[in-house]
């Protein structure tokens, strides 16, 4: 079966080793538990990265708040959250001058969310697309361009769509003709008719390993809010999946590394966050087991192959930098307004 379906363990626990001299404790998303990414820093450094895997901002904010200061070294973060921890005070100041940011795409170097008042507090590690994945030996391609084809009839029953309300509500906000940035509660009224209408054509609304499993399985022929980040792992094996950024556009996600403020061991933080914004570190994070998705460092394109470059859609970033949009940042009013609607549309 396929590695990237069944590599989740919500836990990886805290191991010792005796031959390493100095250990290191990172809260992670799971494409940093990769053995491939981990061992050549491990190796040089002599040291044990110890890792607790988590999905979601809030479950890492609930196990924060359960250890004790100085239990964690190294964070990794969707970018969208990035204020919300510099609001609580957990990151460290990064110095600039140890940061490769210069070789960061413009596009997702993303300051203003990563930092405050010029200061760095994360930087952006890798990026990718909430968008149409689909099976193309099952549907038309040049449906999948048209953004609102998930809301009509014709393929009722064949769509499966990921259970993440931002980026969904993005998508759909984006395919009435909107904009992601400044969206109201007005907005989220006017699709919640179109957000019943996705569900009634759907199969199921998935996480992040049953989204994949339904498309690679063909429980699902559609994925909404799939991307390179479900299909391009498995393009060697199933290269009938594919994806694509209809015409009036998607929604882009990225994530972010930190060093917690609270660190015992800051400059062993600062070494494996800088192992991986390296060209070597990112290309290794591109194509990590548990999913694939694009490198923040453009530098790291001199580390990946044809084939690997090509699953990514590498020569094809300009194109798709410039036709996305930012995650919905909503406030806290406007951010119930969207789990309400949310809700809504799951009881449906």
């Amino acid at each position: 079966m396929k590695r990237a379906l069944f590599t989740t363990v919500s836990l990886l626990a805290f191991a010792s080793s005796a031959q390493a001299t100095e250990e290191l404790n990172a809260l992670i998303w799971c494409d940093h538990a990769d053995p491939a990414l981990l061992e050549p820093f491990e190796t040089a450094n002599d040291v044990k990265v110890n890792l607790r895997e988590y999905e979601g901002t809030g479950s890492a904010l609930a196990l924060i708040e359960q250890s004790r200061p100085g239990d964690w070294d190294v964070f990794v973060i969707d970018g969208i959250d990035v204020p919300r921890a510099i609001d609580l005070d957990l990151l460290a100041e990064l110095p600039r001058e140890a940061l490769p940011m210069d070789d960061i795409f413009p596009e997702v170097r993303l300051e203003e969310m990563n930092g405050r008042n010029g200061k760095i507090y994360a930087v952006t590690e890798k990026f990718g697309y909430n968008t149409i994945a689909y099976n193309k030996d099952k549907v038309n391609a040049e449906d999948m361009k048209d953004a609102s084809i998930v809301f009509s009839d014709k393929y009722a029953g064949r769509i499966a769509v990921y259970d993440y309300y931002l980026p969904v509500m993005g998508m759909v906000q984006i395919a009435k003709g909107g904009t992601t940035d400044g969206m109201t509660a007005a907005d989220v009224e006017a699709m919640q008719e179109d957000l019943f209408k996705l569900k009634d054509n759907a199969t199921g609304v998935f996480g992040v390993v049953a989204a994949q499993t339904a498309l690679a399985t063909g429980e699902a022929d559609i994925v909404v809010g799939g991307g390179e980040w479900l299909t391009a792992v498995l393009s060697g094996e199933q290269p009938e999946l594919d994806w694509v950024i209809p015409d009036a556009g998607a929604v882009r996600w990225s994530q972010s590394i930190g060093v917690f403020k609270d660190s015992e061991k800051q400059d062993l933080a600062l070494k494996f966050v800088q192992y991986i914004l390296s060209p070597e570190g990112q290309a290794r994070l591109a194509t990590s087991s548990c999913y694939w998705a694009m490198p923040a460092n453009a530098k790291a394109g001199e580390h990946l192959n044809d084939v690997q470059k090509t699953a990514l859609r590498w020569d094809e970033q300009p194109a798709y930098l410039a036709k996305t949009q930012l995650y919905p940042a909503p406030d806290g009013e406007l951010d119930i307004a969207m789990q309400d609607a949310w809700a809504e549309m799951l009881q449906h």
